[in-house]
């Protein structure tokens, strides 16, 4: 595998000169081509409440979101007892962000272990195109798999709300897939990019 590429959640591996999602890092450069750049629109009005209750059951599959991204995600998963096979009570994460191998435990304070990720970070989307997006749609986009993912708990909190710009994954094997996601989803809602989190993104999958 060339350098900075990586497998993806639940071990797919996009293969040599991949980003993640079986396209080579030339075509992921030509859909970041496709990506409106522009400055950041003002934190004014932004509110977790925006884009719909927390890890709503979108899909109508009776799982909230995130246990249905935990299920996706971890290995080994035990359930709690009376819940359908929803509610994760253990299990193991091969975190795609370190590389390491996180032991999940559901509790007040094992839970934060792992965590689950925005991809593109709600409070950044927010800055970036999802103020003109209905509700229904940035409902959407919070509780889309292709912007979720299990990950390491400290260093999603080390993200916080941070672009390319400003944060890539320690693990480099990692960054084209995660950069490749970042595209994929903006395109999908139609987020624009800053010139400095553009620059970051070619820079990544040029050296895919």
């Amino acid at each position: 595998m060339i350098a900075g590429c990586g497998p993806a959640p639940g071990g797919s591996d996009g293969g040599a000169g991949s980003s993640g999602d079986g396209k080579t890092a030339s075509a992921t450069l030509k859909d970041l081509k496709k990506l409106q750049v522009k400055g950041r629109a003002p934190m004014t009005g932004y509110d977790r409440d925006k884009f719909g209750p927390a890890w709503s059951d979108v899909d109508g599959n009776g799982c909230d979101t995130r246990n249905d991204i935990l299920i996706r995600d971890l290995k080994e998963e035990t359930f709690r007892k009376g819940e359908d096979g929803c509610v994760v009570q253990s299990g193991v994460l091969e975190d795609p962000y370190s590389g390491k191998t996180i032991k999940f435990e559901r509790g007040t304070r094992s839970s934060m272990a792992v965590q689950i990720d925005h991809v593109i970070a709600l409070a950044d989307a927010w800055q970036k195109g999802a103020q003109q997006l209905s509700a229904s749609k940035r409902r959407e986009l919070a509780n889309d798999p292709l912007n979720l993912m299990a990950v390491d708990g400290p260093l999603n909190g080390q993200k916080g709300a941070g672009d390319a710009a400003t944060w890539l994954p320690p693990r480099r094997a990692y960054r084209c897939p995660y950069v490749e996601r970042q595209i994929r989803v903006k395109i999908k809602y139609d987020l624009w990019v800053t010139s400095a989190e553009r620059d970051a993104m070619e820079g990544v999958l040029k050296s895919c």
